[in-house]
């Protein structure tokens, strides 16, 4: 039982990281996408604040609903359990 806790830690960790390189690494593309963006085009910084601020709210939106899947497929297993053996049972 413990290699699976060791294993589920590691993929939690995993998981962190990887939603906060997503979170901090996206937006910088974006935003030097924007900046090559504003060059082009002559307009001064629009592109360069508007596209970063976009991925940051898309990437909000994703985690906030990923985590609202798992927490909904946690409390239906825990629901499951619990009614097939009770509340008090071990």
């Amino acid at each position: 039982m413990q290699q699976a806790e060791a294993r589920e830690l590691r993929q939690g960790f995993g998981d962190a990281f990887a939603a906060a390189f997503e979170l901090a690494v996206t937006p910088a593309i974006f935003g030097c996408l924007g900046w090559l963006v504003d060059r082009s085009v002559g307009v001064s910084p629009l592109f360069t604040l508007l596209l970063p601020l976009v991925a940051v709210i898309y990437a909000a939106w994703k985690l906030a609903r990923q985590y609202r899947v798992r927490l909904d497929r946690e409390t239906a297993i825990r629901r499951e359990a619990w009614q097939a053996r009770g509340p008090l049972a071990p």
